[in-house]
């Protein structure tokens, strides 16, 4: 009869090793799945990172040439007024010479004129 007790104890303490054996193992597995669950959402941060730089570098680069071809509109049209002003000017120029030579050659024809029945 006392065989018995000691042998259900033995089994229970058997029982209870395997158990803590399974439950250390199964601890081991959870860590080993959340350090990997940890690697993957880091790679695919990296991921996520490396791909927002990239396209911010790519902006940045469309932004510096819209820059440099708005420059470059920009001083085109500042050279084609400048020529613009510059032909205005000088028709100008011709046209008060023009007016003037025409008023003085009416002046001297019409001091002729005058010249000649006076």
């Amino acid at each position: 009869m006392e065989f018995i007790p000691i042998k259900k104890n033995l089994l229970q303490e058997h029982h209870f090793s395997l158990l803590q054996r399974e439950l250390e193992k199964l601890r081991n597995d959870i860590e080993k799945m959340r350090s990997e669950l940890r690697y993957e959402v880091d790679k695919l941060t990296a991921g996520q990172r490396l791909d927002l730089n990239l396209e911010r570098g790519r902006i940045r680069d469309e932004l510096a040439n819209q820059n440099a071809e708005t420059t470059n509109l920009t001083n085109k049209l500042d050279r084609e007024i400048h020529a613009l002003r510059a032909q205005i000017e000088a028709a100008k120029y011709e046209v008060i010479k023009y007016c003037i030579g025409t008023l003085v050659s009416i002046s001297a024809v019409g001091l002729a004129v005058l010249r000649l029945y006076t």
